[in-house]
């Protein structure tokens, strides 16, 4: 009966407290998204015509986001009857989201104007694939693009 009556304390004190932390992170990342508009991010191969003369580099956002014990509850009770993981999908957006902020971040640092080419990679930090996802990372990642308004150097003759 005890660890009944633990069990049922853990779930819903990670039901609460996930929640909790979800809706602010949620939150930040709306705020910082509205901060970033202007940086567009693209996936496009090259730089589009506007951007003749351009200084380019490489600008990256990694994130490390772990699952809390109701997700992991709600998961594993959803591996037994199917369906989507829906807990795990709102924890994989949130870590899309936090890398391309990170990546933008980065970007406007090295006062680019764009961002293209941009691509991800995932990937799971820890657990198995007995004990499920314990943390997962997204890595974001693209060309910054800043546009050179210096004048080429003229060559000795």
């Amino acid at each position: 009966m005890t660890n009944l009556i633990i069990l049922i304390t853990m779930i819903v004190m990670g039901f609460y407290f996930g929640r909790v932390a979800e809706r602010r992170h949620y939150s930040s990342l709306s705020s910082r998204e509205k901060a970033f508009r202007e940086l567009q991010v693209l996936t496009i191969r090259r730089p589009p015509n506007i951007h003749r003369e351009y200084h380019s580099n490489l600008v990256c956002g990694s994130t490390v986001v772990s699952v809390d014990f109701f997700k992991v509850f709600i998961a594993g009770f959803k591996n037994i009857i199917g369906g989507r993981l829906t807990a795990y999908e709102s924890l994989l957006e949130r870590a899309r989201r936090e890398a391309i902020l990170r990546m933008q971040e980065h970007a406007l640092r090295l006062g680019a104007t764009m961002i293209i080419n941009a691509r991800f990679e995932t990937s799971r930090v820890s657990g198995n694939a007995s004990q499920g996802i314990g943390s997962v990372e997204i890595l974001a990642y693209g060309t910054a693009l800043s546009l050179n308004t210096a004048k080429p150097p003229i060559p000795d003759r």
